[in-house]
């Protein structure tokens, strides 16, 4: 099932301080990333903006497809 993305979406990349690894990168619903909770304190939540998602996605697929 697909996302929605409307006015309401925030994207987001989600970076280990420690090693300054990405752990994971995504986007949701402005009112459940509100809720979550970063497991430890040494992870950090970036939010882009929806043209540099899609400009990672984009190199993503490059490199692992």
């Amino acid at each position: 099932m697909k996302k929605k993305e409307d006015r309401e979406t925030r994207y987001y990349i989600d970076l280990d301080l420690k090693t300054l690894k990405i752990l994971c990168w995504d986007y949701d619903q402005r009112k459940k990333l509100a809720g979550q909770e970063m497991e430890k304190s040494f992870y950090h939540r970036v939010f882009i903006t929806k043209g540099q998602y899609n400009k990672l996605r984009q190199k993503y697929t490059e490199v692992f497809d």
